[in-house]
Parts: C-alpha cells; structure tokens; sequence
C-alpha cells in the first residue's frame, strides 16, 4: 500500500464516493483511481466500499477504521513536511481557515490584509461555512485553522482559543416602531415582533433559544440566514427586527437603520479559534493567531497551543469584548 493509494481512498470519501469528482481534483484518471482501490481491497483482503452496481454508496465498517487510520497517516506526512520548511526558515505554504461569514467579512479583512503583507509567499484560503460543514472540513484535513464562535462541542479535537467576547444587537428600520419606543428592551417587548437572525440561533445549544425558553417565551422568527448582511437586507425591507452580532454593525449602517443594546438579555459569545492538536505549528500561524489576539502575551499563546498543557491555562486569558467600532 502506497501514500498515493491512500490520498486515492480519502479524496473518494471527500468527494461524496464519487470517483469522477475525485479524480478531477487529483489530476488523474477515473479508471486510474478505480483501479488502484480496487488493488488496496485486494491486497488487505477486505472490502472498503459497499457497492450498488458500479457505483459507490458508503464505506464498510472496515472502510470506516482505514479511513481513520489513514488520514492519520496523511496529517503526519503534512506535519513532517511542515517542519522540514520551519527548519529551514521557509516562510511559504498554506494558511487554511474555516469560518463563518460574520468572522470572514467583519473580522478578518484588515487582519488578512497585515498578513498577506508579511507573508507574500504563504497562500491563503478561507472557507464560509456553518460548523457543521466546518467539521465536515476538519476531518477532511482541508483547513488547518478554524475561527468560530459559541459551542465548541463539535470541535472537541482542536486546541482552542478564546479570542474576543461579543454580543447581540437588536436592528430597526429609523421609522420602526422599536426606533422610537423609549421603554427598556425585554424579552418580551422583542416576542411580539417578527425576528431576523442566524440559522445557527435556532440550534438546541444557543444562547438565543435559550433565552426565550427561560422565559416560557416562544419568539417569532420569520427569517434565518447564515449571513448578517442577509438580515440586514431583510430589516430594511421591513420584515422584521434583526437581531445579529454587535461586530455585523458598520457605520453605513446607521444612515437608515437604528442599533437597540440587548447586551443585557443575551448570554455573552465568545468567538474563538483552533487548531488540530495532531498538527505541528508554522511560525506564520502563530504570527496570524497573534495578529487576531495581540492581547495575549506570546508567551500565554505558547502555553495554550501546547497540547500537554491543561485547559486550566485558559484561566489565564483576559479575553477582551468587542462591541460596536462605530
């Protein structure tokens, strides 16, 4: 069995076991890759796929654990090419970063941008996705830094960095009825409107339902995206009161649409970036982490990118809130 016939086996998996698609992104033939899995069952004994016809519908449960195995395997090779260029003081390669949109469009940019110029010969890569398909990325060795906010049982294999807390906003139209009310913002008050947010919102884990649960409160949500500027497109044309991360808010937005603090009846986030703990670290990533936490002393991000370190060394960050900029 040779790497080759194992990155054959991962990208079939990747690609939805399809044989086509994989062979597109590896540069080789359909019947070139057929051929060589069909060599690996035969030298293992064993079939990796269930078959219907011609064409691939899953893995066996042996597929399952070679597939493990193997992308093991293949990490350790990424690993010990990464850590031949850092002896050798290479400053080039792939940053990967798996994020969602809010991080991507809000975030990012200047940081990306400072980056970029430090680092001409690293190639950079960013992936807008919900965590789901973050994960789904993850385990395909597609990205080799995640940036995310909320629930991080997903992300159990990653170290991870608290990097900024944030809260949620409540967004009108100037002539809303909201714009103008002068009573404190509740729960309630917010109930008896139609709400504009996040898909992920409406997940079992957020702090979004949860609010509203604890409150006996069922909220109206009659719109959900994964991309703040969606909602805001939405606000403006009336549909409903947005409510979305205070960092979605740029100063153009104030020109036809007013901001309500609901800091107080939201549970705080914390938007917080990883890395596979099996993966050896470039000089450069750490420079990007350091680009986006410069809060953190160098020495507390090496304490918490050690994967022998305890998680109790998270104690010691004094994660800072990012409110409105405006």
């Amino acid at each position: 069995m040779t790497l080759k016939q194992l990155k054959y086996f991962v990208m079939i998996v990747d690609c939805g076991m399809n044989i086509t698609a994989a062979s597109e992104q590896l540069f080789t033939s359909q019947p070139g890759i057929s051929k060589q899995v069909k060599q690996v069952e035969a030298e293992l004994g064993v079939k990796l796929f269930i078959r219907k016809g011609k064409t691939l519908s899953s893995l066996t449960p042996t597929g399952e654990e070679v597939l493990r195995r193997a992308r093991k395997i293949l990490l350790e090779v990424d690993n010990i090419s990464n850590f031949s260029r850092e002896m050798q003081g290479n400053d080039t390669g792939l940053l990967s970063i798996a994020t969602t949109h809010t991080q991507a469009r809000y975030v990012l940019p200047e940081i990306i941008r400072d980056f970029s110029q430090k680092y001409p010969a690293v190639d950079l890569e960013i992936h807008q996705g919900t965590s789901d398909q973050i994960v789904e990325l993850l385990s395909g060795n597609n990205v080799n830094l995640v940036m995310a906010s909320g629930s991080n049982k997903l992300f159990s294999n990653l170290l991870m960095i608290p990097i900024y807390r944030w809260n949620r906003v409540a967004l009108v139209p100037k002539n809303h009825p909201l714009a103008k009310d002068k009573r404190k913002m509740s729960l309630e008050i917010l109930s008896k409107h139609s709400l504009l947010t996040y898909v992920f919102s409406m997940s079992e884990e957020s702090s979004f339902k949860e609010a509203f649960s604890q409150l006996n409160l069922k909220p109206r949500i009659a719109f959900t995206a994964r991309d703040a500027d969606i909602i805001k497109t939405y606000v403006r044309k009336g549909m409903g009161v947005g409510v979305l991360a205070s960092v979605a808010i740029e100063p153009t937005d104030l020109y036809d649409l007013h901001v309500i603090d609901v800091r107080e009846l939201f549970t705080e986030v914390t938007t917080w970036i990883g890395i596979p703990k099996e993966t050896i670290i470039r000089s450069y990533i750490f420079d990007f982490i350091s680009m986006l936490a410069p809060h953190f002393t160098r020495e507390q991000l090496k304490k918490a990118l050690d994967p022998d370190n305890d998680i109790e060394i998270l104690n010691e960050l004094n994660v800072p809130e990012r409110y409105l900029s405006i």
